[in-house]
């Protein structure tokens, strides 16, 4: 996501990453990978539980996801991913150009 971020601003959304870390192991990670996009802690796991991506195989964490939300907070897409195979930046940026 990171490489593509320019693309997904070009299109006219914005891209929010939410960790289930604490608040201190989130800004670490944004800044040791230099994440150019807003990273959210959700270390209550508050966020993941309400959009039901909790991941199976370890409660501590979400299962990686996407989610298009339109501008009155409809979700207009989403993908839950595999751990290991994650969809593709140009099918997002597809599913941007729909709206």
């Amino acid at each position: 996501m990171q490489d593509n971020y320019d693309k997904i601003k070009a299109a006219g959304a914005e891209l929010i990453a939410i960790s289930s870390d604490n608040v201190a192991d989130t800004k670490q990670t944004v800044q040791k990978e230099g994440l150019k996009y807003p990273v959210l802690s959700d270390k209550d796991r508050e966020v993941i539980t309400d959009y039901n991506v909790v991941d199976p195989a370890n409660k501590r964490i979400a299962r990686s996801s996407s989610f298009i939300l339109k501008q009155d907070g409809t979700v207009a897409w989403v993908t839950l991913d595999e751990w290991d195979l994650r969809v593709p930046t140009a099918k997002i940026l597809t599913e941007l150009g729909k709206l």
